[in-house]
């Protein structure tokens, strides 16, 4: 079932009829169907994610270590981190970004060892994460060399579900900035990062810029429409690229 924000079970002043907020909560697509897409996506628990690699191939390299910093209500909640035996060495120039190197590993479990535990703190949570496609692509290649497929109801790894990006609304909210990237944002947002390109700095440092950005008005409040105009701004960011590589 499609959506928009201003249809599907509310009066023009966009109050909901009532007894149906299991049909408004469907109605944005990319929104995760146990978190009540109305309320405000701040009111709701988020799952920041980071993890740090061998490299940018997620069919070929591995996560050395991830992050959870979940939050609510603007602040943070908890903080959980892994570092993981990829099974393979770590180049020299993935080394010289995040710091990890075979001896830090050397020992750690592997990431079967740990998935459980990742997915079970991913659990009822909004997935998000700065560059998310880099994160949930990695993240989604792990889980699928185990083949998992028991945690189906975890809304991180769910097919439909988008994670709240950060770095999307950064091209949305300050679009003559010469850097996007999460140092360059938290410089200008004055959020402290530091130890950067390790998973719970960043991590806690993306939840904490998406805070800020939060007070921005055109940001929306309810998960659902934040969910519904980050795809469409996804898109139109996308478009932009295409024509860019043409010229």
């Amino acid at each position: 079932m499609r959506g928009t924000s201003d249809v599907c079970g509310c009066f023009p002043t966009g109050r909901q009829y009532p007894g149906i907020s299991h049909i408004a909560n469907i109605a944005f697509v990319g929104a995760a169907r146990e978190i009540e897409a109305s309320k405000p996506w701040i009111n709701h628990t988020i799952a920041m994610i980071d993890t740090e690699t061998t490299g940018r191939d997620p069919n070929d390299d591995r996560i050395v270590e991830i992050a959870i910093v979940k939050g609510r209500d603007g602040a943070i909640l908890s903080q959980d981190s892994w570092l993981i035996n990829p099974e393979m060495p770590i180049p020299a120039e993935a080394a010289a970004v995040h710091g990890i190197h075979d001896d830090d590993v050397r020992g750690q479990p592997v990431f079967a060892e740990v998935c459980d535990e990742i997915l079970e703190c991913l659990a009822n949570a909004i997935p998000a994460a700065y560059n998310a496609p880099f994160d949930r692509r990695f993240l989604l290649a792990e889980i699928a060399r185990l083949g998992k497929s028991s945690h189906a109801d975890v809304p991180a790894i769910r097919d439909r579900v988008i994670w709240i990006d950060p770095l999307v609304w950064a091209r949305v909210l300050y679009p003559n900035e010469k850097s996007r990237k999460l140092t360059a944002m938290a410089t200008l947002l004055n959020v402290t990062l530091e130890q950067a390109h390790r998973a719970t700095a960043d991590a806690e440092a993306a939840l904490m810029v998406m805070y800020k950005m939060a007070n921005d008005s055109r940001v929306p409040e309810g998960y659902g429409q934040m969910v519904q105009e980050q795809q469409n701004a996804e898109r139109a960011q996308e478009d932009a690229r295409r024509i860019w590589r043409r010229r």
